[in-house]
């Protein structure tokens, strides 16, 4: 990553939502950034655990209010990225309206067809 190999002064959070550990790509690669770069921090989140062979100590619901509260200290400094399908997107967006971020503080991407 950038951020990392530049030695940039930035806060960097992901907030990455799967169902299980195992349809996680990059999972292992994005907690060993976060172990490189102490501004760096991973929020990854399982939804499915049920239907997993994998053991999780994470969070395990969906991104949320109060998962954003739990983990950023000031919701509303940030520029927010959000990519994923469309329907994820779309959800994200509201939800972080919900919690008093503004539109021009989100940038998206809608990807679909997986």
């Amino acid at each position: 990553m950038h951020a990392t190999r530049e030695k940039l002064p930035h806060r960097i959070f992901v907030l990455y939502a799967n169902r299980r550990p195992e349809d996680a790509a990059f999972l292992a690669e994005l907690d060993a950034l976060q172990k490189e770069n102490p501004r760096f921090k991973l929020i990854a989140t399982m939804t499915g655990m049920a239907n997993s062979a994998l053991k999780w100590n994470g969070e395990a619901s969906h991104i949320d209010k109060k998962m954003l509260v739990k983990h950023l200290s000031d919701l509303l400094s940030p520029v927010y990225y959000v990519t994923g399908p469309p329907g994820m997107v779309a959800a994200m967006r509201r939800t972080l309206n919900d919690a008093g971020v503004d539109d021009d503080d989100i940038r998206s991407e809608e990807f679909s067809g997986y």
